[in-house]
C-alpha cells in the first residue's frame, strides 16, 4: 500500500432501528448547510421525534447549550436502542438512484492528512465561524454525523472498490428508503477481510476531491490536531465516489444579498458591467444565462424582473482580482463576483448577515423577496476545471459549486470513543 494515498478504515457504523422511528426517510436530512431555513428545521422536527436535525442542528433557547444538546441528544438515542452500533466493523456500500440519475460508492472512515501531503484536494475557501461551529459539536457529541462527499477518479472498469461495490449491490442491502426529494437509497456493509483488503490495496494509489464537506473536512483536521494521542480521532467520516464510473452531478449555488435593494445594486454598476433586462419566468431567465458567453450573472428582486450583467469591463478586473492566480482562477465566475461585484463595485461585507448561500434559484428568489434585497443567479463550474484548479492547490471561492447527489445524513454514523 502506498502511504500517501487514501486510506479508508471500516467502523462500527451507529444506525437507526426501523423499529423505533417511523420510518427511515423521515429521520434523515439533508447536509446541515443544506437546511438553511427555520421553517426546513422545523418541517423535518416534526417529521419524527428522532430526526436526525435534532443532532446537526439543534434548536434551544440559549445558543451556548446547543452543542451539549445534541450530545445528550445522541447519548440519549442510542441508550434507548433508537441507534444500535453495528457488530462488526464495516466499509459501507452507498447507492442513490433517482431516474437516470445513479450513484454508488463507499462510506468509511478516512485516514486524515495534512493539506501539504495532498492526498485530499480541497477546491473552495471556509469560513471560520462554519468551522468553529462544526468544531463545537464535534466536539460535544464524540462523533461524526455526516459524511463527507469525496470523489476520486478511477480506470472506469470493475476492479478494485469498484468491484466490491458491485459484489455488495447483488446481495441483500441492511437497508433501503425513498426520501421526498425522490431519491431512493440503499446500503450494504463490506466485512470480509478479502474484500477490505481488495478496496484499500486500490485506494491507496489515489487521492481524493472534496465534493461536498470543507468545513467539515478542515474540523476533522482541527480535531485530529487536538487528540493527536485518540486513535479514532485521526479519520473522518466520508462517501467516496468515482466519479469515472458514476460522474457527479455539478449545479450553482446562489447568492442572496438581503441588505443591498436590487435598484441600488444596478444604479452603482455604472460601466462595470454590461446590463439587460430578461424576461422570466425563472427557468427561461436561467436559460439565457446559461447560454450567455464569458462571465456572466443573472440579478433579480423578485420573479417579475430579471437583468443579466456581463461583459465586465476589462480594466474593472485587472484592479479588482489578482494577478497572481492561474488564469483559470481569474475567470471564473465566482472570482469575478467576489472581487469585482462584491468587494470593487458594491462594497458588500463578507459575513453572513450580508452574503446568503442558497443552492436553489427559486429559494434565492424567494429570500430576496422576503427581504428586498438581490439575488445574484449563479452557472455551476464544471468539474474538470475544479479538479484542475485543486490538482494545482489553487482554491475557489467558498460556496462556487456544489456536487451531487449529497449523501442523506442519518442513514449511517460514526462515534469517536475507542470502540467505535
Amino acid at each position: 500500500m502506498h502511504a500517501d494515498g487514501l486510506r479508508l478504515a471500516p467502523f462500527r457504523g451507529l444506525r437507526y432501528a426501523p423499529e423505533r422511528v417511523s420510518s427511515l426517510a423521515a429521520v434523515t436530512s439533508p447536509p446541515y448547510d443544506v437546511v438553511v431555513r427555520p421553517d426546513q428545521v422545523h418541517q423535518l422536527e416534526t417529521a419524527d421525534p428522532y430526526n436526525i436535525v435534532r443532532l446537526i442542528l439543534p434548536q434551544t433557547a440559549d445558543p451556548t447549550a446547543r452543542h451539549r444538546q445534541a450530545a445528550d441528544t445522541l447519548h440519549a438515542w442510542e441508550a434507548e436502542g433508537v441507534l444500535t452500533r453495528d457488530e462488526k466493523p464495516a466499509l459501507y456500500v452507498y447507492e442513490q438512484r433517482r431516474g437516470e440519475i445513479l450513484q454508488r460508492g463507499l462510506i468509511g472512515a478516512l485516514r486524515l492528512t495534512a493539506p501539504e501531503e495532498r492526498v485530499v484536494l480541497p477546491h473552495e475557501d471556509v469560513m471560520p465561524q462554519v468551522v468553529e461551529d462544526r468544531l463545537a459539536l464535534m466536539r460535544e457529541t464524540a462523533a461524526n454525523l455526516e459524511p463527507l462527499l469525496l470523489s476520486y477518479r478511477g480506470d472506469g472498469t470493475a476492479t478494485g472498490a469498484t468491484a466490491v461495490i458491485e459484489r455488495a449491490t447483488r446481495r441483500s442491502p441492511l437497508l433501503t428508503t425513498t426520501t421526498s426529494d425522490g431519491f431512493a437509497h440503499r446500503l450494504w456493509s463490506v466485512t470480509d477481510p478479502a474484500e477490505l483488503a481488495e478496496a484499500e490495496a486500490d485506494l491507496a494509489a489515489r487521492r481524493a476531491l472534496i465534493g461536498d464537506g470543507h468545513h467539515r473536512w478542515a474540523t476533522y483536521l482541527r480535531l485530529r490536531a487536538e487528540r493527536p494521542d485518540r486513535p479514532a480521532w485521526q479519520y473522518g467520516l466520508v462517501l467516496l465516489v468515482d466519479t469515472a464510473r458514476y460522474p457527479l452531478h455539478v449545479s450553482a449555488i446562489h447568492r442572496v444579498l438581503p441588505r443591498l435593494a436590487p435598484r441600488d445594486a444596478l444604479g452603482t454598476l455604472g460601466d462595470a458591467f454590461r446590463v439587460r433586462p430578461v424576461p422570466g419566468p425563472l427557468p427561461a431567465a436561467l436559460t439565457v444565462l446559461e447560454k450567455t458567453p464569458g462571465n456572466a450573472f443573472l440579478l433579480t428582486g423578485g420573479p417579475e424582473e430579471y437583468h443579466l450583467l456581463d461583459r465586465p469591463a476589462p480594466e474593472l478586473l485587472a484592479s479588482a482580482v489578482r494577478q497572481d492566480r492561474p488564469a483559470a482562477w481569474r475567470r471564473l465566475d465566482a472570482t469575478v463576483l467576489h472581487a469585482a461585484l462584491l468587494d470593487a463595485v458594491w462594497g458588500v461585507p463578507d459575513r453572513a448577515t450580508d452574503i446568503q448561500y442558497l443552492h436553489s434559484a427559486e429559494a434565492a428568489v424567494t429570500k430576496a423577496t422576503q427581504t428586498g434585497g438581490t439575488a445574484v443567479l449563479m452557472r455551476p463550474t464544471p468539474e474538470s476545471e475544479v479538479r484542475e484548479l485543486a490538482e494545482q492547490g489553487v482554491t475557489m471561492p467558498r460556496k462556487s459549486t456544489s456536487f451531487g447527489p449529497k449523501p442523506a445524513t442519518g442513514l449511517v454514523l460514526r462515534t469517536l470513543d475507542e470502540n467505535s
